[in-house]
């Protein structure tokens, strides 16, 4: 069993299920449209930055996340943004399994 090999065939995998279709589908939707992408991409960007924050131990505040959640909502309430966040949560969940999987390799 070559590793390289495997290493592709789980790419095919993933490509072909139904989590990664539903999310570049909603994906390319969402790049077709300039003003959603940009509310997406803004919503991200304050999410990575909460985030960070809450890994790197700095405290969050109830503003910021109250603020993150508030971008989310206004996001959230279009259709096809919703659509989006929704494979993305799924895709990143299946991901997640996948490292989680592979992260069992180097536990001692």
């Amino acid at each position: 069993m070559n590793v390289y090999e495997q290493a592709h065939a789980l790419e095919r995998a993933i490509k072909e299920s139904e989590e990664y279709k539903q999310y570049k589908a909603a994906k390319d939707k969402v790049e077709a449209n300039e003003q959603l992408k940009g509310m997406l991409d803004d919503f991200h960007k304050k999410q990575l930055e909460v985030q960070t924050k809450a890994v790197m131990g700095e405290e969050l505040t109830q503003e910021m996340q109250q603020s993150v959640q508030d971008l989310y909502q206004i996001v959230a309430a279009d259709p096809l943004a919703a659509e989006y966040l929704q494979c993305e949560m799924r895709f990143q969940v299946m991901m997640q399994d996948v490292f989680n999987i592979l992260g069992e390799l180097v536990k001692f």
